[in-house]
């Protein structure tokens, strides 16, 4: 099992597995890999020639800056739960390797309706 953390390395590790001939399994997370992860990496596993997962705490994906900083990073721990599974490799970019030059969009304040 392979451990890639950037767009390049991920480029340079299809072409040396040929992906274009290969059937890829995909299974895109936020890390803090779980069984129902597991899951899913064992049936892409089933079906497919080779497996990646993604690693990504995905900043698009949270209103509260706090919950952002406070969502469970464990990469060593999900690399080696990945592989476990059947995964062939794991994918874990930066946001900036895959926003790169895309603008973000404009914060809105959401009022009462963050607070239950």
């Amino acid at each position: 099992m392979v451990l890639l953390h950037s767009l390049e390395e991920l480029h340079a590790w299809q072409r040396d597995n040929a992906w274009a001939s290969r059937q890829t399994g995909f299974v895109p997370t936020m890390g803090a890999l779980h069984e129902g992860h597991a899951s899913l990496i064992g049936l892409a596993a089933e079906r497919c020639e080779l497996v990646v997962v993604s690693v990504l705490v995905n900043p698009t994906q949270f209103n509260e800056q706090d919950d952002f900083e406070s969502y469970p990073r464990t990469l060593d721990r999900d690399a080696a739960f990945a592989a476990n599974a059947g995964a062939d490799a794991v994918f874990a970019p930066s946001a900036e390797d895959l926003y790169g030059g895309v603008p973000s969009a404009p914060s809105v304040d959401w009022g009462s309706l963050t607070h239950a």
